[in-house]
């Protein structure tokens, strides 16, 4: 018996975040058997919508074999048919709700090099991200509240209130802050093994109000590729190539990671994620976590990157929408929680400080605090 609040959810990704019309294709990814309860109801309001929709099954843990094995050309056959369906798709929606997120790994390095370069960077990187209307969101599965800390009741009812927010709400705070951050030259970021100073001129900033990921909340801009000096010390767990990172630590000159370490993971690997090509050792990504629901990490980097009082700040792959030109393989958001519970910290815009453990501080950016958020 499928739950109601899935009906209520779809709605909101249809008709909101995708805002499907009619003879509209969509591209309809779903990974995990659970998945498929929300799914159904996705459908429905598609069809309602006048929609089409086309679903792919797409589970790491049934594809393992594949990707562990498959040749080069095998990739390529397998990328090249969806990337025709991508062409045609208007629209794009991914239920993920994997039954283990570390399906993947022990993978060989060699075949998810050759999956990133054939498959998810052409396909997702290039073509669905700029050229369709893209939502992603989780599915509220057993193992996603165990990496939660959380029992299943409650990580349920924090999920559907998490994802069902009153997005135009946030929408209209956040244009303060594309304002600021539009007019802005310098960013240094301080805290517990961090001090970082970088330029963020000319790029520009934009919002994810509720129409390209759910959960959603963030404002994100990129760093001027060259500009990056000093250190960050993220703080937040996260999943790369099936393997767990923590406590990763980064230091640049002139824009690119010299250094890297972290407490929890082979720091080996971890050095090797950032030499796979020239581009994945310079940022391509820097945004503010404004969602006031969230509070905590989970592991999941579609919740964690939009953790109220949290940034990230994105080794590899620049967005077409806020670019500062650097290309890669690799797109990964690590997450600094700047929460007092997390150790605090501070940013600066052009020497003037805006947010103080993880709270605004000045008058026009006060709206996108929790108390404001949810009153």
């Amino acid at each position: 018996m499928s739950d109601p609040r899935n009906a209520q959810l779809a709605d909101q990704l249809v008709n909101y975040s995708l805002g499907i019309k009619p003879n509209e294709l969509l591209y309809l990814e779903v990974k995990g058997v659970q998945s498929l309860e929300l799914a159904r109801d996705v459908v429905d309001a598609t069809s309602q919508a006048g929609g089409i929709p086309v679903l792919i099954y797409q589970d790491e843990g049934v594809y393992r074999g594949f990707w562990a094995q498959a040749s080069e050309a095998q990739i390529k056959e397998y990328a090249a048919a969806h990337m025709d369906l991508m062409k045609r798709a208007d629209t794009f929606l991914s239920i993920r709700g994997s039954d283990n997120p570390f399906d993947l790994q022990g993978v060989s390095e060699e075949q998810m090099s050759l999956m990133g370069k054939h498959f998810m960077t052409p396909v997702h990187m290039q073509e669905r991200l700029n050229n369709t209307r893209w939502c992603v969101l989780r599915y509220p599965n057993a193992p996603m509240a165990v990496m939660a800390h959380r029992n299943q009741r409650d990580f349920e009812k924090f999920f559907y209130d998490v994802c069902c927010l009153d997005y135009s709400k946030l929408s209209q705070a956040m244009d303060p802050l594309i304002s600021l951050l539009n007019d802005t030259k310098r960013v240094h970021i301080e805290g517990p093994g961090t001090d970082l100073r970088f330029s963020i001129e000319g790029i520009g900033a934009v919002k994810c109000d509720g129409h390209r990921n759910i959960p959603d909340g963030e404002v994100y801009t990129a760093p001027v590729k060259d500009s990056v000096e000093g250190i960050i010390t993220y703080n937040t767990g996260s999943i790369q190539k099936g393997d767990l990172y923590d406590g990763v630590s980064l230091t640049f000159e002139k824009g690119r990671i010299v250094k890297s370490d972290c407490s929890v993971g082979d720091p080996e690997k971890l050095a090797k994620v950032f030499a796979q090509d020239e581009g994945a050792a310079y940022v391509g990504e820097f945004a503010f976590g404004l969602n006031p629901h969230i509070t905590q990490a989970m592991q999941d980097i579609l919740f964690d990157e939009k953790i109220g009082g949290s940034i990230h700040f994105t080794p590899g792959n620049a967005y077409e929408t806020a670019d500062n030109g650097n290309r890669s393989e690799l797109h990964w958001d690590l997450v600094l929680i700047q929460t007092p519970e997390q150790g605090g910290g501070s940013i600066s815009l052009d020497d003037r400080r805006v947010r103080e453990d993880g709270l605004f501080i000045i008058d026009e950016l006060k709206g996108l605090n929790p108390d404001s958020l949810l009153e």
